[in-house]
């Protein structure tokens, strides 16, 4: 495993050199690595080659893992960060690289994961969404995996594999919502040692979610949620017009009727995509509440 990993990272180093690619790339010191040892699965067609641009990535066909290390004390914890975009591309640094600055200076371990995307639910041939609440298929097998990864390194990377959790936003905050409750079962086919471990989540953040809720506030079915559920922080403001504040209403109204531990924290004020950049806003100190939730449910020291 390490070293098809190592091989292949060497690969997308001097690969990105020689090529001058516009490629996504962590920044200095740091490496990101292949997930998948061969060609992904369910792959489908992008239209054209990866690109990053002022943050924004897009047309990701071969998904990667950035593994930032805790500074200070290392508390054992690690979160898979998932960034959102809509399914349509990937917020790498409000949703990302900034996030990982957060946790890993609070000791945990961050694991980026730059998933594929294009997917459905959005469509780049009509530039639509024709159905709003489908399974990301191809994003979902990549978090999967990246679980599976996180377990079977856990040594390696000296973190505890009874402290994974998982941190979304938005299209990612769906992502969480949906490794929280479809977990048992991998939607591709196994591969190798890391898919033999559990994907489930030991505990998971959804900030401004989408695409939980159908119909007349009802739980995308897509979402089971069951007292299997890992502990779920929800943060989301009432004046997000982009996928609504229901969209944590309806989750944890589902997660309190599996009698699974839920914290739902909604503002009047903060829109949407605000990651953690400080604004006026009250909405802006949701990572100290984070930080409480965490140290209450024991994945950080009090």
């Amino acid at each position: 495993m390490r070293l098809w990993i190592s091989a292949l990272s060497l690969l997308a180093v001097s690969g990105a050199v020689g090529a001058q690619t516009t490629a996504w790339q962590p920044a200095a010191g740091q490496t990101q690595m292949p997930i998948w040892p061969g060609a992904a699965p369910d792959a489908q067609p992008v239209p054209g080659p990866e690109t990053a641009s002022s943050g924004w990535v897009t047309n990701v066909t071969r998904p990667t893992i950035t593994v930032y290390a805790p500074r200070g004390k290392n508390t054992g914890a690690v979160v898979v960060v998932l960034p959102g975009g809509g399914f349509q591309g990937l917020a790498m640094d409000l949703e990302g690289t900034e996030v990982c600055d957060w946790l890993t200076s609070r000791g945990i371990t961050c694991v980026l994961l730059k998933y594929r995307v294009p997917s459905l639910p959005y469509d780049w041939r009509c530039d639509c969404r024709p159905d709003n609440f489908v399974t990301p298929t191809q994003p979902l097998e990549d978090v999967q995996r990246t679980m599976g990864l996180v377990r079977l390194h856990s040594g390696d990377w000296h973190i505890d594999p009874h402290m994974v959790g998982v941190l979304g936003f938005s299209a990612g905050g769906y992502l969480v919502a949906e490794i929280s409750t479809r977990f048992a079962h991998r939607l591709y086919p196994l591969v190798d040692a890391a898919d033999q471990g559990s994907a489930r989540p030991d505990f998971a953040m959804a900030i401004y979610p989408g695409h939980l809720v159908v119909g007349h506030n009802k739980l995308n079915p897509n979402v089971p949620a069951s007292r299997e559920t890992p502990p779920t922080l929800l943060v989301q403001a009432e004046d997000d017009y982009v996928d609504g504040v229901n969209q944590s209403l309806v989750y944890y109204t589902a997660l309190a009727k599996a009698r699974v531990p839920a914290e739902m924290h909604l503002y009047a004020h903060g829109g949407h995509a605000f990651g953690l950049r400080r604004t006026k806003e009250a909405i802006t100190d949701w990572p100290q509440l984070a930080e409480a939730w965490l140290r209450n449910i024991k994945m950080l020291p009090h």
